[in-house]
């Protein structure tokens, strides 16, 4: 009898060690990092050229929301920077005008003095000269100054203009990165807002799988190190090939979606492990890690 129950013994734990040598060394979903693009400005939807599902580049330009008030504003503000000029121009023809007096002026200054200097001119000429000659220059002088304000007018209209020109650029829709869309959450005639998603777009390219391994397991794992992978198929699992690229450098409560729950209170470390895409892999699909 104590022969049959050593024999028992034996042969369970030969089962549980098979048990244990077919088991994974970690398990977890597969994730991308999804980005939400949103309005930067206010108005109709004119267009917007995106489905869910469909396969889009970085930098293409999806969308537009409507530019027409915009436009309007661009050109009142074109029209008050051709009226400024026209002021400023008027401002500079005085100014070659004086300009033109002043050189006269200095012209007969010299000779009066030259005639002073020979007493051919009386000290009164001279300092009627003297006094045109200052007097065209503090003319000259105002004038500048009358042009200073109209030309920080026409630098205040310049930004406007650049803002407008800002606001335009942020109402076309461009596509941040190349992926696939998720979600399509705005139509064409909608009226969007700034900071209102439109759509979810995420690079499946290359998908992220994060798993967690125990305390023990961790010195088994390195950053560059490859794994295995596997998913399920039809008749058997798939296996990929994958880089652990991030481990955590703090443990966790292990996740009650990945264990059961007498190891739910044990400690586990995340890592995250690259899986290049073949099209079968999504968002959110549980996997196997393999480390040898």
């Amino acid at each position: 009898m104590k022969k049959i129950s050593l024999l028992i013994i034996a042969i369970f734990g030969l089962i549980s060690c098979n048990d244990s040598s077919d088991k994974a060394d970690g398990y977890g979903n597969f994730e991308a990092t999804e980005i939400t693009v949103s309005s930067e400005s206010n108005g109709k939807i004119i267009f917007l050229n995106v489905e869910e599902g469909q396969q889009l580049e970085a930098q293409k330009q999806v969308g537009l929301i409507d530019t027409l008030q915009l436009y309007f504003t661009k050109q009142e503000l074109f029209a008050s920077k051709n009226t400024v000029n026209s002021k400023s121009g008027n401002v500079m023809s005085q100014k070659s005008v004086l300009a033109a007096q002043l050189q006269t002026a200095r012209l007969e200054q010299k000779r009066i003095e030259s005639m002073f200097a020979e007493n051919a001119a009386t000290k009164r000429q001279v300092d009627e000269i003297n006094g045109r000659v200052s007097v065209i220059l503090e003319q000259m002088k105002s004038v500048g100054t009358q042009n200073n304000p109209i030309l920080n007018d026409l630098k205040s209209i310049d930004v406007q203009i650049e803002k407008i020109n800002d606001q335009i650029k942020k109402s076309k829709i461009t596509n941040p990165i190349n992926g696939v869309v998720l979600n399509k959450y705005a139509e064409p005639s909608e009226v969007t807002g700034f900071g209102k998603p439109l759509y979810k777009i995420a690079d499946i390219s290359e998908m992220t799988l994060r798993v967690f391994v125990s305390e023990t397991q961790l010195p088994q794992v390195k950053i560059g190190q490859e794994v295995s992978v596997k998913i399920d198929d039809a008749k058997e699992m798939k296996t990929y090939k994958g880089t652990v690229s991030w481990i955590a450098a703090q443990a966790e409560f292990t996740p009650k979606i990945i264990q059961t729950k007498e190891e739910r209170v044990n400690l586990v470390y995340a890592i995250k492990v690259k899986v290049k895409n073949d099209g079968s892999l999504k968002i959110g699909m549980p996997a196997e890690m393999w480390i040898k």
